[in-house]
């Protein structure tokens, strides 16, 4: 793969001086983050914080004794809730600095919460059905714009050679 050519006329006069670091990032792209990128970072690290709370109230009613089935299944629950609020925070992180893989795991995140958040509001509690659903669809909505689309377009840098 080539590279593109370099336009002479915007090359930096000495090699300390940055290229238009106003206008651009290192890496060409533009240096402001898209508001509809920063509104689905913003949903999935709520949603990261939210899960991080629940994880903790968990964790207080298993020390302090609640009756569990198993005590190693609600390990294992409190572990999976602690590991998806880690996950959602790296989401949040690296969407909002525009990596490529992050707007497919934004949008399972969001089909997740769908599938929460749905049942909740056709079994009676309306308020935090719609406390999930309408966060997750604007997030989905806005995950297709074309200027998430555009900001996330970033992939990982190579590995070294050696």
């Amino acid at each position: 793969m080539s590279r593109p050519p370099v336009n002479p006329a915007g090359a930096p006069s000495s090699p300390d001086e940055p290229r238009n670091s106003a206008d651009h990032s290192t890496d060409g792209r533009p240096a402001t983050v898209p508001a509809a990128a920063r509104v689905v970072a913003f949903v999935a690290a709520a949603e990261a914080t939210a899960l991080l709370v629940a994880a903790a109230w968990y964790a207080c009613e298993l020390l302090s004794g609640s009756p569990a089935l198993s005590f190693w299944g609600a390990v294992f629950t409190l572990g999976l809730l602690l590991a998806f609020s880690a996950w959602l925070f790296a989401v949040s992180v690296f969407l909002y600095r525009g990596y490529r893989w992050t707007r497919a795991a934004a949008l399972v995140a969001q089909l997740f919460v769908l599938t929460i958040g749905v049942p909740a509001i056709t079994s009676g509690l309306v308020l935090a059905g719609l406390a999930m659903v309408i966060p997750a669809v604007i997030a989905i909505v806005l995950l297709f714009s074309n200027k998430v689309i555009n900001h996330a377009a970033r992939t990982g840098s190579a590995p070294p050679a050696l």
